[in-house]
């Protein structure tokens, strides 16, 4: 017997802490956390915006397949210059690229977000942000790739962390960034039927 969606649990499908942060934020803890194993290469001239949205489809589909009387909620987040995706840094040398990039120019972040419902029926859609990143000096280059936050980090930084200050202005939202667009997610989750439940 299928769950009813007061009553069906919610997974979050993203190993992201910072993605269980935001949810707590909004009053929400998922019963559980199962990252899908997706490739996440750029399919042949893809943009940034299809590209987000595209893997935060595929990263809830996948997981929803073991969870189908569960809600399943995924997202990936793409920071894009122009019709470039940046990539999610792995080592200093690209990070140390990406972030030469985005030195002293405006570039968008687009968090695709996608949740799979009891039943299988599907939501999904794009947050675009627009962020300014001051022009970094040597200095600050070196002591930011030094602190190695830019590790797994979508363009190379993470705007809540040391990143912070050199980002003088943003426009959109500021969870998104981060990697979860909240207002939107709790709308989509309210609109698909979930009740969060009570804590003891």
């Amino acid at each position: 017997m299928r769950a009813s969606p007061k009553t069906a649990k919610l997974v979050l499908a993203s190993a992201s802490p910072r993605r269980l942060d935001l949810l707590a934020q909004a009053g929400i803890v998922p019963d559980s956390v199962d990252p899908a194993d997706i490739d996440e290469t750029p399919a042949r001239s893809e943009l940034p915006r299809p590209h987000a949205l595209r893997l935060a489809r595929d990263k809830a589909q996948a997981v929803a397949v073991r969870h189908p009387d569960a809600f399943v909620l995924a997202a990936d987040t793409v920071v894009g210059v122009g019709r470039r995706i940046l990539p999610k840094t792995e080592d200093e040398a690209s990070a140390r690229q990406c972030l030469e990039l985005l030195s002293g120019r405006a570039h968008r972040v687009f968090t695709g977000v996608c949740l799979v419902a009891p039943g299988g029926r599907v939501s999904a859609q794009v947050v675009e942000a627009r962020v300014h990143m001051k022009r970094l000096s040597d200095m600050e280059l070196a002591s930011y790739l030094s602190s190695g936050e830019w590790q797994g980090k979508a363009g190379g930084y993470a705007i809540q962390g040391r990143a912070s200050a050199f980002i003088p202005s943003i426009s959109g939202s500021y969870t998104a960034i981060v990697g979860l667009p909240l207002a939107e997610t709790v709308n989509m989750l309210n609109g698909a039927g979930y009740v969060a439940s009570s804590s003891d």
